[in-house]
């Protein structure tokens, strides 16, 4: 079973609680966040083996090309542009589609591989844990994402997915039995969070939610998901020793102020996804 753990924006503490639930019921954590994954620096796996993500970009044969300009009518992406001397490949919008290929009547198209990410995978205390990397300067994680999740092993994963409701999430959310959404008690936490609800609820999937960093000052947040008769899984309390130790790469669960929560967190998940 994939969980996916999300939320509406970044900052809410998504990773933490991701990481954190991993260690405690050893399931396999796989970072889908590619543009910034992060949690292997507090799981810290070893043995990593890695894989090339790679895409197919189109190469013009300038020989058999007429500049016609068929394929640039056919690319709804933008990647090819006529300039009535050659055609131009702007292989970073290009999604790969082949669309031109079936356009050009005169055979001048083919496609090579060009490298834009990878797949890392290593162990560390009983659980697997994979992470996407997607290269500098790429503009395009989604690649990278589905690479990732279709390689992923049977059983329990948890699946950090990128911050926000943007493809990226969306992307991680199509490969997911169920989800976690996690927020914080603000303002722009409960405005966020709406957007997180509204998306794992067009795909139908049971979730609940976490409140990271709670304190009573989050009333309009709870009344909000009282009114939506959403789950609360588990409220962890704000404090600053909980981002001295973030910023060292150490787990939460241990510490004497978040342990009985996220033992309780945990158990909460496995009673609504692995006993439902």
């Amino acid at each position: 079973m994939n969980i996916a753990v999300l939320s509406g924006k970044g900052g809410t503490g998504k990773t933490t609680v991701a990481v954190n639930l991993a260690a405690i019921l050893k399931a396999n954590y796989v970072d889908c966040d590619v543009e910034e994954p992060n949690g292997f620096i507090f799981l810290k796996p070893r043995n990593i083996r890695s894989q090339d993500v790679k895409v197919l970009n189109p190469v013009i044969d300038k020989a058999k090309c007429t500049l016609c300009g068929e394929c640039v009518k056919a690319c709804q992406f933008n990647a090819l542009f006529n300039t009535k001397k050659e055609i131009l490949v702007f292989e970073k919008l290009c999604h790969s589609c082949e669309a031109c290929r079936i356009a050009c009547g005169s055979g001048a198209l083919s496609f090579q591989e060009r490298k834009i990410g990878v797949i890392e995978e290593g162990e560390g205390d009983g659980l697997k844990c994979y992470r996407g990397i997607l290269d500098i300067g790429e503009p395009m994680a989604v690649p990278v994402i589905r690479q990732l999740l279709k390689n992923v092993p049977e059983g329990f994963n948890l699946l950090d997915c990128s911050p926000g409701t943007s493809c990226n999430a969306v992307s991680s959310l199509r490969y997911a039995q169920g989800a976690i959404l996690v927020t914080e008690p603000s303002a722009f936490g409960l405005h966020d969070l709406k957007m997180a609800v509204k998306l794992v609820r067009e795909f139908s999937l049971p979730f609940g939610v976490v409140i990271n960093k709670w304190d009573e000052s989050g009333y309009l947040l709870e009344v909000y998901l009282w009114q939506e008769n959403i789950k609360v899984l588990g409220r962890l309390p704000q404090a600053r020793k909980a981002a001295e130790e973030y910023s060292k790469g150490r787990l939460l669960k241990d510490l004497p102020l978040y342990q009985a929560g996220f033992t309780a967190l945990a158990e909460e998940v496995k009673e609504v996804f692995l006993c439902s």
